[in-house]
């Protein structure tokens, strides 16, 4: 089976690396929607895989969902893409624009290890969220459960491309007023490298 990886930064591979096979691509996007849409196609359009994983870290609007869970992502959105209307948010869907700013996962590959985790709803931003207002406001209109700054994007370019895949991430943070001494990226990093593995042991 051949199986691409797909991270945006080279830390969030750190604990993984060392159990990964020669038959395991890798592809390091960098942060962002842009950077991941256009390598994430790149790499789709030159080589068939039968599997593309996403992992990454993310942040939690659930406390349920605290640092350290490791979810997966089966529905995501472009939270921004849309225009402003005096103080208030008006949705490209409510624009009426031809855009894609929804991605479903509905094929997901049929593993254990996936079906385990927490089936979650997301959003993926230029912005992370950090003021109570805006929290609130994305929490209105999309009901996520996490964020990320790249998983849409990683969606989009599979589902383009006719590709199995799935988004799995460990969440590092809760979404809040920017609070790093209450992130716990390591630990998160390390529950992403664990469920990773489980799932590469079943493919």
């Amino acid at each position: 089976m051949r199986i691409l990886i797909v991270a945006a930064t080279e830390g969030e591979l750190s604990a993984l690396r060392s159990d990964l096979t020669p038959d395991v691509d890798v592809l390091v996007t960098g942060v962002g929607m842009v950077a991941t849409a256009v390598r994430c196609s790149r790499a789709l359009a030159l080589t068939r895989y039968d599997l593309a994983l996403n992992v990454g870290i993310c942040g939690s609007f659930d406390p349920a969902l605290g640092p350290g869970t490791v979810v997966h992502v089966v529905r995501d959105h472009i939270a921004e893409l849309g225009a402003e209307d005096d103080d208030a948010f008006v949705t490209i869907e409510a624009i009426q624009l031809p855009a894609e700013w929804t991605f479903v996962n509905s094929a997901p590959p049929p593993l254990a290890a996936l079906r385990g985790l927490p089936a979650v709803n997301a959003i993926t931003v230029n912005t992370v969220h950090g003021n109570p207002r805006s929290i609130a406001a994305v929490m209105e209109r999309f009901r996520p459960e996490v964020e990320s700054m790249e998983g849409a994007a990683f969606m989009s370019a599979c589902l383009i491309s006719n590709v199995t895949f799935a988004q799995v991430r460990a969440v590092s943070n809760l979404v809040e007023r920017r609070n790093r001494g209450a992130w716990r990226v390591a630990e998160a990093i390390e529950r992403l490298a664990e469920t990773t593995r489980r799932i590469l042991d079943e493919t």
